[in-house]
């Protein structure tokens, strides 16, 4: 499997998110942001987590007029993965590429801990290797996870399954870190090929960092 990581100014967890993929198997490329094509036979495209232009106006909202985000989008369009973690869902959010929106946390704070997350639905790819109701141990770290969206749309998002991870806590019940509608953490397109999180899979990747639950996610993309 080959994948592209997209690096913006102010990414900083390309390397991590390479280091993951590595551990998987996987071919990796780190893209720079002003590149207008993604590598030859791509299958996977990952933006990583960071603060893309220093997260000026909104996180990700400059990151979506780079050069790469066309070849992106029609990556994208023409069913490719894509999967955008923290500050790459919002990139994904902002661009179009996935609906809703992201606020501030509803403290205000920047949050940085370990987060259970549930997995709500596994029909897609990035899921598969995970079951339904699974509980996962995951990092997150952002001040702007306050996902948001309408509720006609989120009950269309319901009905497809593209509600994919809700955080909650050790037994599965529900927790509200930012105060997500929903308490939601997760979420693809209708097509099931772009996926957005805000928890850090890349940084629970092996039991060193307290956690190998990401690499369950991520392995995925290799099936």
């Amino acid at each position: 499997m080959k994948v592209a990581i997209i690096r913006f100014p102010g990414t900083n967890c390309e390397f991590d998110t390479d280091y993951a993929f590595g551990r998987i198997g996987a071919d990796r490329t780190i893209v720079w942001h002003k590149e207008e094509s993604l590598p030859k036979d791509t299958d996977l495209v990952v933006l990583p987590g960071g603060f893309s232009y220093g997260d000026y106006l909104r996180s990700g909202a400059i990151a979506r007029f780079s050069p790469i985000m066309k070849a992106i989008k029609e990556f994208g369009q023409k069913g490719g993965y894509v999967l955008g973690i923290c500050n790459g869902f919002q990139i994904l959010l902002e661009s179009h590429m996935l609906p809703g929106a992201m606020m501030r946390n509803k403290n205000l704070h920047f949050i940085s801990k370990f987060q259970y997350i549930k997995v709500l639905h596994t029909d897609n790819k990035f899921l598969s290797q995970t079951s339904e109701g699974e509980v996962l141990n995951i990092p997150i770290a952002h001040a702007e996870g306050n996902y948001f969206v309408k509720p006609d749309k989120l009950k269309k998002m319901y009905d497809n399954h593209q509600v994919i991870l809700q955080y909650c806590d050790a037994q599965g019940n529900y927790d509200n870190p930012n105060g997500s509608v929903d308490a939601i953490a997760g979420i693809c397109n209708e097509n099931k090929n772009i996926f957005g999180l805000m928890p850090h899979p890349e940084r629970a990747c092996e039991k060193l960092l307290g956690s190998e639950d990401g690499i369950k996610m991520i392995k995925g993309f290799m099936h």
